[in-house]
């Protein structure tokens, strides 16, 4: 797949994440993907930026939540995750069609999605209120598909818990599908420690019967 393509040389850590992820530690396309989430440390993004020269980015954080304007390579916050296409005008007009209303994406597969990680000396958070977190270490492994990715209860932990009580996004149908069937490949303690991580953010989490 691209991500493989374009991310083989890349000297620092980095995996699949979202849905193409899903399917990478299932073996197997689930469903329509519309763009390609990878996920690398937030401290490794200056080498990204320079990885990568030409391409045209869009990046959100705390800072510049809803940027249209291209990334300059300005320090980002966590969390935060950066719209990217390959270099060219055509490229460059559809990535301003990404991050503006009403949000059309290329569909081609070649809208890629950095998703920061936050990492904290040997370990990787996913959240930092309430504290959860996982070995960074072996936050990323391969894959079925040999392409490294996230471990799958951490995927699970971000579909459970990244939207949930969202007012203004709410549910996407998309996550409770991945959601669903990410937990094919979870060995019991990898659902013990997923139940408890949802549970530290969520206590009432309506999908926590589930990993009973």
């Amino acid at each position: 797949m691209n991500a493989a393509r374009f991310m083989s040389s890349f000297e620092r850590p980095w995996a699949l994440c979202g849905g193409w992820a899903v399917d990478a530690w299932l073996g197997r396309v689930t469903r329509p993907h519309l763009d390609v989430d990878i996920t690398l440390f937030g401290d490794d993004v200056p080498q990204l930026f320079e990885y990568l020269p030409d391409w045209n980015f869009v990046a959100h954080d705390e800072v510049e939540p809803q940027a249209t304007s291209p990334w300059n390579g300005r320090v980002l916050s966590l969390p935060g995750h950066i719209h990217a296409r390959p270099p060219g005008e055509r490229n460059l007009e559809i990535i301003q069609s990404w991050v503006n209303p009403p949000y059309k994406a290329g569909e081609d597969g070649l809208d890629f999605d950095f998703e920061l990680t936050d990492r904290e000396g040997e370990v990787c958070l996913l959240s930092r209120k309430p504290r959860v977190e996982i070995d960074a270490g072996t936050a990323f492994r391969e894959s079925q598909w040999g392409i490294p990715a996230l471990v799958p209860e951490a995927i699970a932990f971000y579909k459970a818990t990244a939207y949930y009580r969202n007012k203004r996004i709410k549910s996407r149908p998309h996550d409770i599908t991945d959601f669903e069937a990410i937990l094919e490949v979870l060995d019991s303690g990898q659902r013990r420690w997923l139940k408890a991580a949802i549970a530290e953010k969520f206590a009432d989490h309506e999908w926590l019967p589930q990993l009973d």
